[in-house]
């Protein structure tokens, strides 16, 4: 395999947020990277809602997934909000840790790998969000209400439906976690890739940086 004028780019799951870092665009890496994900799935993963993109609809993902008795389904052509909650992720998450760059090669790749280890952890365990409860129309108007803010940690340990094996093992990890910890963690990997990013455009443009959609991978807590 390749990576000759590749870019990295991340796969990424809801609502159990997991991010993968792939060199290339190669159905066997989604493969890889979704075996590592039943892994890291606190509960058993049953089915999985693809975009249209080729990477994912091919012989080879679409074929792992019947094997392994994993629904297959994918968002609508021209439907692109289909897929609001992983392209929400997309940017509240994958672009608020990385910025826009552009980055290459398999030792980058190992640090995205590290940052995502890290940030996993934390979004999943210390990160609070909304949820939509309901929404309704008056007239022009659209209302929403939420339910109070939870982290996918805290929602997995009231949802009626887990084992309680799967609910055991999350407060087992959750009580060997440091969120200081983990933050040091993700700074240290985003200083590795800034570098790499400061190295590869001093190359490539004379060493002039400049990002233009802000600074580099700020972390938001």
């Amino acid at each position: 395999m390749s990576v000759s004028g590749a870019f990295i780019q991340t796969l990424a799951m809801v609502d159990w947020t997991e991010c993968f870092p792939r060199v290339v665009r190669e159905a066997a890496l989604v493969v890889e990277a979704l075996e590592r994900a039943q892994n890291l799935f606190p509960w058993p993963v049953r089915g999985l809602d693809f975009d249209i993109d080729s990477a994912f609809m091919n012989d080879t993902v679409v074929s792992w997934c019947r094997s392994h008795d994993v629904e297959v389904t994918r968002s609508r052509a021209h439907k692109k909000n289909d897929q609001a909650f992983v392209e929400q992720k997309n940017g509240a998450i994958v672009r608020r840790l990385v910025g826009y760059g552009r980055f290459e090669g398999i030792d980058v790749a190992r640090s995205f790998a590290r940052l995502f280890a890290a940030a996993r952890l934390h979004i999943n365990f210390f990160q609070p969000s909304f949820k939509l409860k309901e929404m309704h129309r008056e007239g022009a108007k659209v209302i929403k209400r939420y339910l109070p803010p939870a982290t996918p940690y805290e929602r997995a340990l009231v949802y009626p439906h887990l084992n309680e094996a799967f609910k055991r093992r999350l407060r087992e990890t959750y009580r060997t976690l440091d969120p200081v910890a983990l933050l040091a963690q993700m700074r240290d990997a985003q200083n590795e890739l800034e570098g790499a990013l400061h190295d590869r455009l001093a190359r490539t443009r004379g060493g002039q940086f400049r990002d233009s959609r802000g600074r580099f991978g700020n972390i938001v807590i």
